[in-house]
């Protein structure tokens, strides 16, 4: 195990506040909460997510920087032959993790108390870095990401989630309101909040996240959700910003519909065409513009200088090789579809209920065929338009691997 110094750490209030309140909830046991994380079919939808044109196998070094109470152990067990590191501020969650890793067997992790801002300290690079939730909370998040670019290797990739700053408006508020009474992370003085947030009115901004997210039924997650001692969100240009900054170039949304304009209520409005006449940040920002509801931004990035990785594009003449693959959490519905549609085909997984693709009987039999092993020539001759915009409702990721299956 590389022995790395946790120097300043115990002066860090995020790292103090984690220690208090580990995040997520620690878990002794998560045999229901993975089950399917075995399935070769799953792990392969998240790998082609990342990277089109690679071969699963390629992968063999993975870094998940701020990995929380459970998240390396979740990423160690998809991928046992890759060699994952865990990072983070926090004692208590880099103790839980090494216990959870203990108590399930898994060999092929090692869990290091370091901040994200010192990674180069391992001496080592990873083809994926994992950083979900981290960067909000540093000092310095500019630096935090132009660390982690450092250490990407060649044809590497990083998944970022940062908050994001219109969809959060109501918890903006809140952690506000508990800033100007001086509420603390207490047991009763949680105890109290819990019983305020009852009596928020319907109309607040907050209702709608209270009816929704986890993160408001346990403590230590309302915690990190309104009290945490550090945090900022961002906008879509704000967090264009900041990949340009630390040199990385931006590859795609972990689910990209709610910000495209052809996709769901923003693509029958007037302005339609004019936001896809914009460049495609500029779309981007109009969409999150337009919903209002978007609490975070997932996305996958590469290094600047590597302008090949997760590259697709749809008039390369090869296209016809490609492999769609319908991700697990796509769902055909029958009923009650408008006049001339089959089906509604959507993500499960969106929490935007407007992003629903209709397509006709002959559309419905091609998604039904689709397989991850048909190529896009084996669907048939009108494969190719249909299965682009499969993928930009996220209904399939395209292996483009051209790699030999058994």
């Amino acid at each position: 195990m590389t022995t790395v110094a946790v120097g300043y750490l115990h002066d860090d209030p995020v790292a103090e506040f984690y220690d208090r309140h580990p995040y997520p909830p620690p878990v002794a046991h998560f045999d229901a909460q993975t089950a399917g994380e075995h399935d070769s079919y799953a792990e392969r939808v998240e790998h082609h997510r990342v990277w089109p044109e690679r071969a699963p196998d390629s992968v063999t070094t993975v870094l998940i920087a701020g990995c929380g109470t459970s998240q390396a152990v979740h990423h160690a067990v998809r991928r046992p032959s890759a060699r994952v590191v865990a990072v983070d501020v926090s004692a208590a969650a880099v103790w839980h993790t090494r216990e959870l890793a203990t108590r399930h067997g898994v060999t092929n992790l090692v869990a290091h108390r370091l901040p994200v801002e010192r990674v180069h300290e391992l001496g080592q690079r990873f083809d994926h870095v994992v950083c979900t939730g981290v960067l909000h909370h540093l000092a310095d998040p500019a630096l935090g990401l132009s660390r982690l670019s450092e250490v990407l290797a060649p044809g590497g990739a990083l998944t970022l989630m940062v908050y994001a700053r219109y969809g959060r408006t109501g918890v903006s508020l809140l952690q506000e309101y508990c800033r100007r009474l001086g509420i603390t992370s207490s047991e009763d003085e949680l105890a109290d909040l819990v019983a305020t947030l009852r009596e928020i009115p319907l109309g607040h901004p907050l209702s709608r996240l209270l009816r929704e997210s986890r993160d408001f039924y346990n403590d230590d997650a309302l915690a990190d959700a309104l009290l945490n001692p550090r945090e900022r969100a961002y906008s879509v240009p704000e967090t264009f910003d900041l990949l340009a900054h630390a040199g990385l170039r931006f590859g795609r949304w972990v689910h990209q519909a709610p910000y495209l304009p052809g996709c769901g209520s923003v693509g029958e409005t007037p302005h339609a065409a004019r936001i896809a006449a914009l460049p495609l940040a500029d779309q981007f920002a109009a969409v999150e513009l337009f919903r209002g509801t978007i609490t975070r931004h997932a996305m996958v990035a590469y290094a600047a200088t590597d302008p090949l990785s997760g590259h697709l594009d749809f008039s390369d003449p090869d296209l016809r090789r490609w492999r769609p693959i319908r991700v697990p959490s796509a769902t055909v519905v029958e009923e009650r579809t408008p006049p001339g549609a089959a089906a509604a085909l959507l993500n499960r997984a969106h929490t935007c209920t407007d992003l629903v693709m209709f397509v006709t009987v002959s559309e419905l039999e091609m998604f039904r065929r689709i397989d991850g092993e048909r190529s896009i020539s084996d669907l048939g001759a009108e494969a190719m338009p249909f299965v682009e915009r499969l993928f930009r409702h996220d209904l399939v990721v395209i292996d483009a691997s051209g790699e030999v299956r058994p």
